[in-house]
């Protein structure tokens, strides 16, 4: 008997840090709440509870305006997070490059900004846009690089991350036979700015992230993970081979994005995160 007893003591041990292993090497996923934009609209706190319930480690915000993230206070907001489970991590917000009329405003609002996320505990500030300066002659991207730069520098100075994130005309509208991308990773800081690659809309763009990993290693730390609709639906996109460069571009964090879907946005979000559970290539 107490042979046997002992065991089903050693049993338990073992099977209790075999759990507690799995629990380490658990896979760490955050949502873009843009992906769920309407359900925040309309009921915010109920939202981010089935957010939680899906397995969400942490969010990527896309509801910041006047020092606020979706009507709450800073302190409001993480709390409803947290008491889901969830980290608040990141947020898209911004500001078109200023003139120099608009110059000191565009820069106390980035003051307040900043301000309001680093009360919220956020580490990383993505700005998902630029007008058509951005889109315009080589010296208004300049000026936009140096624009990020100048920002990357307040963020820095409050523990925070400044970043980009891309959509498909970075890619398919040159300027002075350069691609726009390349020539705001080659003219900006590595240390003030970094760049979140949104792999859906690169390949859009008619390129391969793979050739940005390879060719500027380690900028872009937070990754937005995105297909047409729900994640590997579409057989389009070659997930499995971005992710063996993961290391290599400097990847910290990965964020599903979703924004169409063929089910509900909830439902969508769900599938995504099932994928990328269950896939082996994501470490």
């Amino acid at each position: 008997m107490i042979k046997n007893l002992s065991y089903l003591v050693i049993a338990l041990l073992l099977s209790s840090t075999l759990i507690s292993c799995e629990k380490k090497v658990d896979k760490e996923i955050g949502l873009q709440l843009w992906s769920v934009r309407e359900d925040m609209r309309n009921d915010a706190a109920a939202t981010i509870q089935e957010i939680g319930k899906i397995g969400y480690d942490f969010v990527e915000a896309a509801g910041y305006a006047d020092g606020k993230f979706y009507g709450m206070d800073p302190l409001e907001f993480k709390k409803l997070l947290n008491d889901n489970g969830i980290e608040f991590l990141a947020s898209h917000t911004g500001k078109a490059l200023p003139d120099s009329a608009t110059w000191s405003e565009t820069m106390e609002w980035w003051d307040v900004c900043i301000d309001a996320h680093k009360a919220a505990g956020v580490k990383y500030i993505v700005q998902p846009f630029m007008d058509q300066k951005g889109y315009g002659s080589i010296e208004d991207l300049q000026s936009y690089c140096e624009y990020f730069n100048i920002v990357g520098e307040k963020c820095n100075s409050n523990g925070i991350r400044f970043g980009y994130h891309n959509h498909d005309g970075e890619f398919n509208n040159p300027v002075d036979g350069m691609v726009r991308y390349d020539y705001m990773l080659q003219n900006t800081d590595p240390e003030k700015v970094f760049f979140q690659p949104d792999l859906y809309w690169i390949v859009v763009g008619g390129k391969n992230p793979i050739e940005y990993f390879t060719n500027y290693p380690g900028r872009f730390l937070l990754w937005h993970v995105k297909d047409e609709k729900e994640l590997g639906e579409s057989g389009n996109m070659d997930f499995e081979s971005m992710f063996a460069l993961a290391e290599m571009s400097g990847m910290q964090h990965l964020i599903v994005e979703v924004e169409q879907y063929d089910y509900e946005p909830l439902v969508s979000v769900k599938m995504s995160y099932d994928f990328l559970m269950k896939a082996e290539y994501v470490k």
